[in-house]
């Protein structure tokens, strides 16, 4: 059974950049697109007038909304088959909900709401931060026309073996026939390079030398798992939310794995991924961890 890209619409302009990214995105991988719009409209009954039609004007809207998106999807591509589908429900649970039935999910970085203005809205930090499936956040000013050739970015954390994130960006660097690249930061303890001054070999190279062996264990594992992109190899030294951006400056996507207690989803995103989603200039895939497989 093939799961759907599931894009989240909500008539801003955030969701209609991040509608044609998954459109792009379902042409590319060959999957159908649901477009989904969920909204408590029963909250703004008294506020709508019902054109006498017996249901609330905000369905209506919701309707016509999803209607035009979904035209707007098959005027670009045409061979992605496409549904649509209204929620009356809030709008996180519903996409968690449909997180547990979809290959991907697509958002806008701000929505329509009073606080459209900030970097990132509420929705998708928190649909990022509970989702059961790779998220994809979308910035309001990400480039219209995708680097050459495509770049895909993604982070090493400290695992042993290849997280899902890795795998999720490797693939995605494969669908584009583009390339991988695969940074580690890294940072040295201030108290060492203070307490020990006069030891002969520099601590800071060892980090360096550290990070870069397990940059070497992490893609030797990956690459075995069959052909896929050029990947290049990056050890930076410095805060990883800072380094990340600064390497996806011009890149399709940046990827980052969002740790999960137990295996379950939880209601937090770390520093380093709240920092991306706020500040990096292209799409950022945040994606829980599952088991590598066997």
């Amino acid at each position: 059974m093939q799961f759907p890209i599931v894009a989240a619409v909500d008539g801003s302009e955030g969701s209609l950049r991040a509608l044609d990214w998954a459109a792009s995105e379902a042409a590319r991988s060959q999957l159908p697109l649901r477009v989904v719009h969920a909204s408590l409209w029963e909250r703004y009954e008294t506020a709508w007038p019902t054109f006498d039609t017996g249901r609330p004007a905000e369905q209506i809207l919701a309707e016509h909304l999803v209607a035009s998106a979904q035209e707007r999807v098959e005027r670009l591509h045409a061979e992605v088959r496409t549904t649509a589908d209204v929620r009356p429900e809030d709008p996180v649970h519903a996409l968690v909900h449909e997180s547990h039935e979809a290959a991907l999910l697509v958002l806008g970085s701000r929505g329509r709401g009073r606080i459209a203005g900030m970097l990132l809205g509420s929705v998708s930090l928190a649909v990022a931060g509970r989702s059961h499936c790779p998220v994809v956040v979308v910035p309001a000013a990400a480039p219209e026309i995708p680097p050459e050739p495509a770049r895909v970015v993604v982070g090493i954390g400290d695992a042993a073996g290849p997280s899902a994130a890795v795998r999720f960006a490797l693939a995605q660097a494969v669908s584009r026939h583009g390339e991988l690249i695969a940074v580690r930061a890294w940072r040295s303890p201030a108290h060492e390079a203070a307490k020990h001054p006069l030891l002969s070999g520099s601590p800071t190279s060892a980090h360096h030398q550290e990070a870069a062996d397990h940059l070497e264990e992490v893609l030797a594992v990956l690459e075995r798992s069959g052909p896929g992109a050029d990947i290049h190899r990056s050890v930076v030294q410095g805060p990883a939310h800072q380094v990340l951006i600064e390497a996806a400056e011009g890149a399709d996507l940046l990827v980052v794995g969002a740790r999960r207690a137990d295996g379950h989803p939880g209601s937090r995103l770390g520093p380093v991924n709240h920092a991306v989603l706020h500040y990096a200039s292209c799409p950022v895939a945040v994606v829980p961890d599952t088991p590598a497989p066997q």
